[in-house]
């Protein structure tokens, strides 16, 4: 699917959209585009159970916040927009 399409469906079905694609970035957080949420992860060098544990982490620290916002995982933090 096109980065928009997954956008689109996940706005559509009130989800959030967990991605390592930067693109997301300029197509919400540059253009504006509306969304329910996105949380890109840079963990480009992360195992698939240390990504997993990374998501848990941020879920159980920070659900209530990354609702609708744009949210980067960087380095062990996260920045919430």
């Amino acid at each position: 699917m096109d980065d928009s399409d997954i956008l689109s469906t996940a706005e559509n079905e009130e989800r959030m959209v967990v991605t390592m694609d930067k693109d997301f970035g300029e197509l919400v957080y540059r253009s504006g585009r509306k969304h329910n949420g996105v949380l890109l992860l840079r963990l480009e060098d992360a195992t698939g159970d240390e990504k997993a544990e990374i998501m848990k982490q941020i879920l159980q620290a920070f659900a209530d916040q990354i609702e609708g916002k744009f949210c980067v995982f960087q380095n062990g933090r996260l920045r919430i927009r």
